[in-house]
């Protein structure tokens, strides 16, 4: 590790960034060094606006990319080297706004057939059923887990912005998570890694999974595996829940976040989706048999 990486990286851990943030700021340096073929501290901001405008035109890296990138070269040459953000300007562009593309029930219980081992269908239904995100996901442990009557949740420990919270917990969802613990029971982690069971399960395994069963369910829908925390909570509001509980639910820092599903939730939602905003897997319609 150089000199100057190690730098970065202490800024970021003295800063309480997330493991995620600090892994992808240092790749983002590394790219830039490599394209250069020297060490980015000798760089002119010029240089630095150009290699961004180079992922844009010539790699077709998305904005939202290349604004991470941006964020990371001004962490490094403003935080880090102490730079006048005014000299060494590195401009940021204004990401498009898309709305997710929201499955039905109808094909959320499709995808849920099909995923036949355990496993990943219950992965599947828990990221559904409760909307963490995938890391938070990943990182779930049995300990985590509060059954009692009065208490019912999952306690998410460090999530998005390094913030323990605690989100209500479905008895369909806590069904699901029984037989898992039963047929495997992980001592640790709900879904351990198979290389290392002491360690929690990658983030490409359950993304592996949602594909195949997308693809296999036949879903043209577009999106990863986060489809389904926007799918959890568009159906949770179209169910009856308020927009700030979901919003702590979600673990958002602003409500403006959480609004944008109110333009994704359908008013005049199936009467059966509406009995408990909790409920969602049981809410989903049975598939006719072929």
């Amino acid at each position: 590790m150089t000199p100057l990486r190690q730098r970065m990286l202490d800024a970021l851990i003295l800063r309480g960034m997330a493991s995620r943030t600090q892994q992808a700021y240092t790749d983002a340096v590394s790219l830039l060094a490599r394209h250069y073929g020297r060490s980015p501290d000798t760089l002119s901001a010029e240089q630095v606006q150009e290699f961004l405008l180079h992922l844009l035109r010539d790699r077709q890296r998305s904005r939202s990319t290349v604004n991470q990138y941006g964020c990371a070269y001004r962490f490094l040459f403003g935080t880090v080297l102490g730079l006048d953000c005014r000299q060494f300007y590195i401009p940021l562009g204004i990401a498009p706004q898309r709305l997710p593309e929201i499955l039905a029930r109808e094909e959320i219980a499709r995808l849920l057939a099909v995923t036949t081992r355990l496993g990943p269908r219950t992965f599947l239904m828990l990221a559904y059923g409760t909307g963490l995100r995938l890391s938070e996901l990943c990182h779930l442990r049995v300990g985590d887990i509060d059954s009692h009557a009065d208490r019912m949740c999952i306690r998410v420990v460090q999530g998005k912005g390094g913030k323990d919270r605690y989100v209500p917990l479905a008895p369909d969802v806590l069904q699901a998570l029984r037989t898992w613990w039963c047929s495997s029971r992980p001592p640790l982690w709900f879904f351990p890694s198979h290389a290392d069971p002491s360690q929690p399960i990658s983030d490409a395994t359950p993304q592996k999974w949602y594909q195949a069963a997308r693809a296999q369910a036949g879903i043209t829908k577009q999106g990863g595996i986060h489809t389904l925390r926007h799918c959890c909570a568009t159906h949770t509001l179209e169910a009856g829940a308020d927009l700030n509980s979901l919003s702590r639910w979600l673990g958002h820092r602003h409500l403006s976040t959480t609004s944008r599903y109110l333009h994704l939730a359908r008013p005049d939602a199936p009467d059966g989706a509406r009995c408990n905003p909790l409920n969602l897997l049981a809410a989903l319609p049975p598939l006719n048999p072929d």
